[in-house]
């Protein structure tokens, strides 16, 4: 093998690694994401970035948390992209959003990824810890026609949003983790 070929296998090995780095397993118990502490009965695998994480059980396609944390005013509610003065329309989230005004960000949020058929259940007031903030469940189908559905809890604290969208696939994964999934949204807490 050549120099540069050997060169070329080892900066590949180096990248390959650094890939994994991000994505680590979660084990059943408390864990601190950015300033929020979860308590979860189930191990998830946690692919983490910046400011938001994908936490899934069997693979995003069929199970996926996404934990988005401190959203700025004029920030995408998924953290896609900024608001732009040429494109005003757009999930954007904005300081001082009503209840169902952040409910509808994340239902567009959700519509703009694709979902259709998307439909939310009752919004409800919420505490967690000492933060107020709300609790909704939604179904959607995706572009393929799977049907899911889905819990939300979102805050707003210091001006900043903080939202946890979690969905799977309303046939088998939705009733299996649902209750599990709800205990840890229900008894989320900020830490800082």
């Amino acid at each position: 093998m050549t120099l540069r070929l050997k060169t070329f296998a080892a900066a590949l090995a180096v990248l390959a690694l650094a890939g994994c780095a991000a994505n680590t397993l979660q084990r059943a118990g408390a864990s601190t994401v950015f300033d929020l502490r979860l308590d979860s009965t189930l191990d998830w695998a946690r692919i983490k970035g910046a400011r938001q994480e994908t936490w899934t059980i069997d693979g995003t396609r069929l199970n996926q948390l996404r934990i988005y944390s401190n959203i700025k005013p004029g920030e995408h509610v998924f953290m896609a992209r900024k608001e732009k003065a040429s494109k005003p329309d757009g999930p954007w989230f904005r300081s001082g959003m009503r209840p169902d005004e952040l409910r509808d960000l994340v239902l567009d949020g959700l519509r703009e990824e694709g979902a259709v058929n998307l439909d939310s259940g009752e919004l409800h007031p919420h505490r967690f810890g000492a933060v107020d903030g709300l609790r909704f469940d939604f179904a959607m189908s995706n572009a393929d026609g799977l049907n899911y559905k889905g819990t939300v809890a979102a805050v707003e604290r210091e001006g900043k949003l903080t939202s946890l969208v979690w969905m799977a696939p309303s046939e088998h994964y939705y009733s299996r983790d649902a209750a599990a999934v709800g205990r840890m949204l229900d008894t989320m807490q900020f830490v800082r």
